[in-house]
C-alpha cells in the first residue's frame, strides 16, 4: 500500500460511520480509530449574559461550559484534513510558519498535522490573514477541528 493509497483510505475512514478498521496484508498492517461523531447545535439567535451570584450567595443552577467562540461574520475557519498532530513550526528550533496577524499566500505552509510519523504540510487554500490560532502546538487534532480562524484577504 503506498501513500496516497494511505490517505485516501484515512480520508474515507474519516468520512463515514465506522468506528474502528483493521486493514493487514502481506507486509503491512494498519488499524484505524474513530470516536464516535457529536453533533454540534449552533444557534442562530444571540444569547444573554448570564449574571454571576453576588458575593456570599450560592449560585443555585450550574453555569453550563464556555462554548468555543464563534467566528465573527467576516472570518472564516480553517479545519484540518485529517487525524494527526498539530505543529506550528517545520522543526522545534524553527519559528513558527504564521502568527497571530500574518499574512499568508494561497499555497503557504500554515502549519504541519504529523499523521502516521508522516509530516504533512497544510497550505492557505485562499490569501487571507490570521486573525486566531485555534489549536496549541503540539495537540492531537480530528478531522474537521478547528485550527485557524481567517480573513479572506
Amino acid at each position: 500500500m503506498d501513500q496516497q493509497q494511505i490517505y485516501e483510505l484515512m480520508e474515507k475512514f474519516g468520512n463515514c460511520d465506522l468506528t474502528e478498521l483493521n486493514l493487514e496484508t502481506e507486509g503491512f498492517k494498519i488499524t484505524l480509530k474513530n470516536e464516535p461523531r457529536a453533533v454540534e447545535m449552533v444557534s442562530a439567535l444571540p444569547t444573554a449574559p448570564v449574571a454571576a451570584p453576588a458575593p456570599g450567595q450560592a449560585p443555585t443552577a450550574a453555569a453550563p461550559e464556555a462554548a468555543a467562540p464563534a467566528p465573527s461574520t467576516d472570518t472564516e475557519i480553517i479545519t484540518s484534513p485529517i487525524v494527526g498532530s498539530f505543529y506550528r513550526s517545520p522543526a522545534p528550533d524553527a519559528p513558527a510558519f504564521v502568527e497571530e496577524g500574518s499574512t499568508v499566500a494561497a499555497g503557504d505552509s500554515i502549519c504541519i498535522i504529523e499523521a502516521m510519523k508522516i509530516m504533512n504540510k497544510l497550505e492557505a487554500d485562499f490569501p487571507c490573514e490570521i486573525v486566531k490560532i485555534l489549536a496549541e502546538n503540539g495537540d492531537m487534532v480530528e478531522y474537521g477541528a478547528p485550527l485557524f480562524e481567517v480573513k479572506r484577504a
